[in-house]
């Protein structure tokens, strides 16, 4: 960890310190900072303040007093509830504004890490809590080159699995008028197994009603049949298996058949023009250098999909950050589930995934952005999708 690094970051927010807090998993964005092993055995609460300027402090458990042996600082332990307490004042003495992983009103879930009662701990002894959200972001979520690497061949990957599954799609209907969902999902996990990739999430193969699911999940006995005259919903993410790697995901529609009827083309059509529409603003933003925050891209695609009547299909953000995990600490693309204040920084990578689900088919078009060192906007996953896939059997 460099800490001098995290404290011109913290004296730049205008706060006193940064206090990372882990007890038992609650906060695996503290555990990841603190570089605390995910096999080690913690059953105490453990506290790191980085000050804004000064040393940084341990407080640990004395008797499990080992947890942050490899972390620069003094160490204080504490054995009874009111040593902790105690040891709290004393650490934080010089410190009045405190970002801790607090998000106000729960507005962002994935930061609100530190429960209620340990703000309340803080609040108690004089501190302002703060959100540490802008901070997660700046050492959590901006990736280093061999990290961007590591998701542009994963991305390439996908890209190659999804025209490897419509090839097998193609070759089982051609032999037997039909194949099934879960035999395509199996199909792409043993691809991602021969080119050593993992994930978190099984890929989505989801067939005209099937995909007004969002997070489709085919299961063997309840699956559907793909056959002639069949819209798909492909969605596939995955990360190499090696350390810090960073995860692609993307998404493909394609239809089985000689026409593609038009409700689907018309609603993908306002999908893509809701997507682009994102690319073109952040663009702009970026050349323009003016600051952009998560929910005004969001805005952009939703205004499009309300203006063509499509508004109430829309039920997802549009988008969200991608790191080592599928869903990063990163700003999302969202003012419908969160509104998402966080500005898109350079060295982030997140998705643009607009949507149409209605009562009877969905469609997605998904690409993942990268914001560049010099703050370009880049796609990673290949060449936009700018029309259902019309395979002929």
């Amino acid at each position: 960890m460099n800490y001098f690094k995290i404290q011109e970051a913290i004296k730049k927010s205008g706060m006193d310190g940064w206090l990372l807090y882990s007890f038992q998993g609650m906060n695996p964005i503290a555990d990841r900072l603190l570089q605390i092993p995910v096999d080690l055995v913690s059953t105490r609460r453990v506290f790191y303040f980085i000050p804004a300027s000064g040393e940084p402090v341990k407080l640990v458990s004395k008797i499990e007093d080992c947890v942050l042996d490899d972390l620069p600082g003094k160490r204080k332990r504490y054995l009874s509830y009111d040593s902790l307490r105690e040891y709290l004042k004393e650490i934080t003495r010089d410190a009045t504004i405190i970002a801790m992983e607090y998000s106000p009103d729960n507005n962002i879930p994935f930061v609100s890490r530190v429960d209620a009662g340990t703000v309340e701990l803080l609040r108690s002894i004089g501190k302002e809590i703060v959100s540490s959200a802008c901070l997660i972001q700046q050492f959590e979520a901006t990736l280093t080159e061999e990290q961007i690497d590591s998701h542009r061949v994963s991305s390439r990957l996908l890209r190659q699995f999804i025209s490897n599954a419509i090839d097998e799609i193609c070759t089982r209907i051609r032999k037997t008028g039909k194949v099934r969902e879960h035999h395509i999902q199996h199909f792409l996990t043993r691809r991602y197994e021969e080119h050593n990739l993992i994930t978190s999430q099984l890929p989505i193969v989801a067939v005209n009603e099937n995909a007004v699911n969002p997070h489709y999940e085919p299961i063997e006995g309840e699956d559907s049949n793909i056959t002639e005259d069949s819209l798909i919903l492909l969605d596939l993410c995955a990360k190499q298996n090696k350390a810090n790697a960073v995860y692609a995901e993307l998404t493909r529609m394609i239809y089985l058949g000689f026409e593609i009827p038009p409700k689907y083309s018309d609603a993908f059509s306002i999908v893509v023009e809701a997507r682009d529409a994102a690319v073109a603003f952040l663009k702009e933003k970026f050349e323009q250098n003016i600051p952009v925050q998560g929910w005004e891209v969001d805005d952009i695609c939703r205004t499009i999909l309300n203006d063509a009547g499509y508004g109430n299909c829309f039920i997802h953000r549009t988008g969200h950050s991608i790191g080592e995990e599928i869903h990063g600490y990163g700003a999302n693309l969202d003012n419908l589930e969160t509104r998402d204040e966080r500005q898109l920084i350079p060295g982030t990578i997140f998705s643009i995934e607009p949507g149409i689900y209605s009562n009877t088919y969905g469609v997605r078009s998904e690409i993942n952005i990268l914001v560049t060192a010099d703050g370009d906007v880049e796609i990673t996953s290949g060449e936009p999708q700018m029309e259902i896939d019309l395979i002929s059997l």
